[in-house]
């Protein structure tokens, strides 16, 4: 919520408890406002910051979703090491023979493709072809209590940046799998996230690098992951042509993903 709103819903109370998450996606804006009039509340409390401060407010430093290995790439890009895993998620993980994603944790898979914009036909058949995989015959998904039982097709959530590869994605993928954009699914879960960038560089994007790279997407999109975090992509976004510090800093994440993931090459 916007700090206008905020302000103008606060005169009808005594007091005001703001409770969210700014490195989160933003309230959707409508029309022309005065420059910072769209930041968010809770931004300008933070002042700059990523978490708040003990002596400003509470944060809540517990994922009940992240297995440990996920949580700590969201807790060193977007939480300032301040975010752990509940006691039990790391019991979350796939299993099953010949799987290229058996455990848990972030994985990179590398698609070969140019020229593409707001579609890529090229990675929508590589997350059908690992969607194909994970709904193979004894892959099984086991929780955090340590339940096992055969994963299934609602288990596996497609995001993608663009409704153009969403489009070219449930073309190709089982009907229960749920496909969509990243604002679509802030606030959902599933055992496993995999995430098609689309683009074929930084330079292609239809709404350039701020949309494509940006922070707040990147978490949301990764973070619905329970259990496995899949990242596909060109490695040519891994090299942005960089003109300012904050294009260094959106491309920073997607750069430190592929540091801790392990690649799955398709063969």
């Amino acid at each position: 919520m916007s700090l206008a709103h905020a302000l103008a819903a606060g005169r009808s109370a005594r007091n005001v408890v703001l409770l969210g998450d700014p490195q989160q996606l933003e309230q959707p804006q409508r029309g022309a406002h005065p420059e910072g009039a769209e930041v968010a509340a809770l931004v300008h409390v933070l002042g700059g910051g990523k978490t708040i401060a003990d002596e400003s407010g509470l944060f809540l430093d517990e994922t009940w979703r992240l297995h440990p290995a996920i949580c700590r790439f969201t807790s060193e890009l977007f939480y300032e090491g301040r975010l752990r895993s509940r006691p039990g998620l790391e019991r979350q993980a796939l299993s099953g023979d010949g799987i290229p994603f058996a455990g848990s944790g972030l994985f990179f898979v590398p698609v070969v493709h140019t020229g593409n914009q707001n579609s890529s036909p090229e990675e929508a058949e590589a997350v059908a072809r690992i969607a194909r995989s994970l709904l193979a015959p004894g892959v099984k998904w086991t929780d955090s209590k340590g339940v096992a039982r055969r994963i299934g097709e609602s288990d596996v959530l497609v995001v993608a940046p663009y409704n153009a590869q969403v489009a070219a994605l449930i073309d190709r993928l089982p009907r229960g799998v749920r496909v969509g954009t990243v604002d679509k699914f802030q606030g959902q879960q599933a055992p496993v996230v995999i995430y098609s960038m689309t683009s074929s560089s930084a330079e292609d994007a239809p709404r350039g690098m701020r949309f494509l790279y940006n922070p707040n997407r990147l978490n949301v999109a990764t973070s619905r992951a329970q259990c496995i975090s899949i990242l596909v992509a060109t490695r040519r976004l891994l090299e942005p042509e960089c003109s300012t510090p904050e294009q260094m800093r959106w491309a920073n994440g997607l750069c430190r993903y592929r540091e801790l993931a392990t690649e799955v090459r398709l063969s």
